[in-house]
């Protein structure tokens, strides 16, 4: 397992892993975390006999969040996709450090054959063998019963999110639902979108009937029905099918197993993990003095990054708030010193600090912001030895608040806008923000649009819902986007591999 190691070494490492695929996605990983630790990540054939599939399933947990191919769906690579592309983020870090990464992701100019774009897709499909491996095994053994059920279901899942990230990152992709055992077998053409989505749709539908609706407490952060339901919503808000995401985020908030968190920045700090608002979140663990480690980059990657003599090395300083971002919020909403950081200022306890004073920019720190919900209690640092990094930070990916908003926009989508203004104003109201009165769908679409930005800053939302919105053109113009941004070229490395059978998106 990579451990802690400076990003230059990064680098060469995750090159050396690209050259060394045959395929997209015949690499495997190990590790655990919280449940994971409750058998082996591999199993015999009579292991599988007696006890299902659940080994290979909680590998795919510990892949999607580990330093390996867990570098696609919250390091870096995941940062630049998911965050640097949009008006709130920017790649941060000192000028210096990933100057390449600057004009792709900052500035449009996307770059057809990338360390992190290359890497975003083989891991993705390393991700999705992992599935069909489960999903092929359990097939071929007939397994049968609530518990298999309910791990092919698990596996399901994981292979509609990373292919729901892959349709609306690059479009047309291969569909890959079948376990590959040679390197001819996974060099095929594209699909079309529609043919991904009717995948999405198929395995979203098997999770959603086979997850439990809660777990026991023995097994935080592991998939439930809420889960999948919820991200079924989700895509298909990207297709505008509003009505169909409706029914599913309905369910999600009448199952009552979800509400919001009372304290806006405790949602993100350590002791707001797997909180009442957490519907689908990454586990991460460190144990004390850097024993028994089973973090990610996802925290460490988005500290503040300084010169270690000034005691505010606390990461890698990549995904940093952006001047636009800052402006964008409400006089007196408390979500702002809740999620940025501001060099030379305190850190506000009131909003989630410490009692601490940031350095001055450009002075020490090389950025004027830095993303709060990242921000590494230093009692964590001292205990688990780790002063410059925050391994253990659990990744929020689809929180109660993000429900209740999509909930809303389907339904002012729908005419219902004064439904949709109840449920705005939940959210609003957990921050004691005033309450917005419904005037008509333009204007409930406005707020719904503001409020999605104030709400689920810096946590990878932002560019994807102006893409739907069709806003992008019109906002993200400026900084050098234009239409055919919305998809990124297919990596060139990848084509190469294919020996032409992959075909370049039409616009590039």
């Amino acid at each position: 397992m990579i451990k802690h190691i400076n990003m230059e070494k990064s680098k060469r490492i995750l090159w050396s892993l690209l050259l060394l695929l045959a395929l997209p996605g015949m690499f495997m990983l190990s590790g655990c975390k919280k449940f994971l630790d409750r058998k082996p990540l591999t199993a015999t054939l009579d292991d599988l006999h007696q006890g299902g599939i659940e080994g290979q399933v909680f590998g795919i947990y510990s892949a999607v969040k580990d330093y390996d191919i867990g570098q696609v769906f919250g390091g870096i690579p995941w940062q630049a996709i998911h965050n640097f592309r949009s008006d709130d983020s920017q790649k941060g870090s000192e000028p210096s450090d990933g100057a390449e990464w600057v004009a792709p992701f900052d500035n449009f100019q996307y770059v057809k054959d990338l360390w992190a774009t290359n890497f975003y897709w083989d891991a993705h499909y390393s991700l999705i063998h992992l599935t069909n491996t489960a999903i092929q095994t359990a097939d071929s053994l007939h397994l049968t019963g609530v518990e298999s059920e309910v791990n092919i279901a698990e596996a399901r899942f994981f292979r509609a999110f990373s292919y729901f990230d892959m349709v609306r990152t690059f479009g047309d992709v291969p569909k890959i639902d079948f376990r590959i055992y040679n390197a001819a077998q996974a060099n095929i053409a594209k699909s079309p979108a529609a043919q991904i989505y009717a995948l999405i749709d198929a395995d979203l539908q098997y999770a959603s009937a086979n997850l439990p609706l809660v777990w026991g407490s023995q097994y935080p952060g592991r998939l439930t029905s809420g889960a999948a339901k919820a991200l079924w919503a989700k895509t298909y808000m990207f297709r505008s099918n509003w009505s169909a995401a409706l029914g599913l985020l309905n369910q999600v908030i009448n199952s009552g197993q979800y509400s919001l968190y009372s304290s806006y920045f405790g949602i993100f700090k350590d002791a707001g993990e797997n909180c009442s608002e957490s519907i689908l979140e990454w586990q991460n663990y460190v144990g004390p003095n850097k024993t028994d480690d089973h973090g990610s980059w996802y925290g460490t990657c988005q500290g503040v990054r300084a010169a270690n003599s000034t005691g505010w090395n606390l990461g890698w300083g990549w995904n940093t708030p952006t001047d636009a971002f800052v402006s964008s919020f409400e006089a007196g909403d408390p979500r702002l010193p809740s999620t940025v950081l501001f060099s030379g200022q305190s850190d506000d306890p009131a909003t989630g600090g410490y009692g601490a004073t940031l350095p001055a920019y450009p002075a020490v720190l090389p950025q004027k912001y830095w993303n709060k919900k990242v921000y590494a209690d230093p009692a964590m640092r001292q205990s688990t030895g780790y002063l410059d990094g925050a391994y253990w930070i659990n990744q929020r990916v689809i929180r109660y608040a993000d429900v209740l908003l999509m909930a809303a926009e389907c339904l002012n989508e729908t005419n219902a806008g004064a439904q949709a203004a109840t449920l705005l104003n939940q959210v609003r109201a957990r921050v004691s923000m005033p309450s917005i009165g419904f005037i008509d769908q333009a204007q409930m679409r406005a707020a719904i649009k503001k409020e999605r930005r104030a709400e689920l800053g810096l946590e990878g939302e932002r560019f994807f819902d102006l893409v739907r919105w069709n806003d992008a053109v019109g906002v993200l113009g400026p900084l050098g986007y234009v239409d055919k941004n919305k998809l990124y070229p297919i990596p060139q490395p990848a084509i190469d591999r294919s020996n032409g059978v992959l075909v370049q998106n039409p616009a590039y």
